[in-house]
């Protein structure tokens, strides 16, 4: 039997300019998907902050450093009713409901003295569960729709994927109770915004027929999110790949603030392709 053909992907947000960290991610999701198919989507649910400008810079850098895909580009603007869709089924499942906490009543219902430790997962605090129960018929305008973590485990039981990358490389199923603990309910669809990045990275990788998912490292704690909710929505599991992230002289990692990193600032300077990715050991 062939192997089967690898299909990656690069998904940056147009938020701000392109810098070395996203360099790197879609030098190696190209690598990746050398034998196979390398696609670029737009990740531009965030309307307050995505910018045309910031669209075209997008597409201008990355054919530079010499990277190509498939035409037309999915960007996540067009795809809301295919969000709604997967919203609606995970409600049909009894596992969504709607929060109407801001971030101020989470922080006060977390400082209450039951509480105890407050607890960081991959969005933040975690959710203390003062909206969990209310039905999702009493949803208003103004509400967030969150996960109930406990049932939705309760549903699809243990849930697993397959890391090839070479920091988390193999076999992961991480265990429901510290799923419930150290993650909680996630949001699925933010207030401002109709769908979130849980979300809509799960549905989009999908319909995209991503084989392999290529990221930073800060999101492999949010993998598990993923498998859950690709089980719940029963959709094809891709495997993943979490590289290191490319950090400044002091450790932090870059930002899209960080102008002075940015590859248009680079190629303003004179430097070429193969400075970029001697720069980054490539």
């Amino acid at each position: 039997m062939p192997p089967e053909r690898r299909i990656t992907r690069f998904a940056p947000s147009p938020t701000g300019p392109l810098h070395l960290g996203h360099a790197y991610s879609a030098l190696v999701a190209a690598w990746r998907g050398q034998q196979g198919q390398f696609l670029l989507r737009i990740e531009d649910i965030d309307g307050a902050r995505c910018k045309p400008a910031f669209e075209a810079q997008i597409y201008d850098d990355l054919r530079w450093l010499g990277l190509d895909w498939p035409v037309p580009v999915m960007r996540q603007s067009d795809r809301m009713p295919a969000y709604r869709a997967a919203l609606q089924r995970l409600a049909g499942l009894g596992v969504v409901y709607p929060c109407q906490c801001t971030r101020g009543d989470i922080r006060a219902a977390l400082s209450a003295p039951q509480e105890g430790a407050h607890v960081i997962g991959p969005d933040g605090l975690v959710y203390p569960g003062r909206c969990r129960g209310r039905d999702m018929a009493q949803a208003g305008p103004n509400d967030a729709l969150r996960l109930d973590m406990r049932r939705a485990l309760a549903l699809t039981g243990r849930v697993s994927f397959v890391e090839n990358g070479p920091l988390h490389g193999g076999h992961h199923s991480p265990d429901p109770d510290e799923m419930i603990a150290s993650i909680g309910d996630v949001v699925l669809s933010r207030r401002d915004m109709g769908t979130s990045y849980h979300l809509s990275v799960v549905v989009d990788d999908a319909a995209q027929a991503i084989t392999e998912v290529t990221r930073g490292a800060d999101l492999f704690e949010a993998t598990a999110i993923h498998a859950l909710l690709q089980a719940l929505l029963e959709l094809p599991r891709p495997s993943y790949w979490h590289h290191d992230l490319i950090r400044d002289e002091k450790g932090k990692r870059l930002a899209k603030r960080d102008d002075a990193r940015a590859i248009a600032a680079y190629r303003a300077a004179g430097a070429s392709p193969a400075d970029i990715r001697a720069m980054l050991n490539l």
